[in-house]
């Protein structure tokens, strides 16, 4: 009989502690999208319009930009890259709406971008 007991003791359950298990700490790798050039979309772009006026965007990781054109105040605001063919911005002023823009790059290579009022840019990649 005390075998018996002895047998069914060691079959049972451990016992088991009030402390909670310590959390798992998750983290998420950075989201990499992919521009119309099949770069990231990260980086500095040159925009030349049709008249030949040159802007300079900085593209920053953090999702906001900001956009230089000699002569003019810079603009600041919010992208989001939602395929490599639609390239979205939203300014950093009050009543600001998204605009996207779609991207392509042509048989020559040229990187083309136009805007919801169909108003066509050129962009360029600029190297650090």
């Amino acid at each position: 009989m005390i075998s018996a007991l002895a047998g069914l003791a060691a079959c049972s359950p451990a016992e088991t502690t009030n402390e909670a298990e310590a959390p798992t700490e998750v983290v998420e790798a950075p989201v990499v999208t992919t521009a119309a050039d099949g770069g990231p979309s990260t980086g500095a772009f040159k925009i030349t319009d049709a008249d030949g006026k040159v802007t300079m965007e900085d593209i920053r990781a953090d999702g906001t930009y900001t956009s230089t054109t000699e002569g003019e105040a810079a603009k600041t605001g919010r992208w989001e890259q939602k395929s490599p063919e639609s390239y979205c911005t939203t300014e950093d002023e009050e009543g600001a709406v998204q605009k996207c823009h779609t991207e392509t790059i042509d048989e020559n290579g040229v990187w083309t971008s136009t805007d919801p009022d169909g108003e066509v840019v050129t962009v360029e990649r600029v190297e650090a």
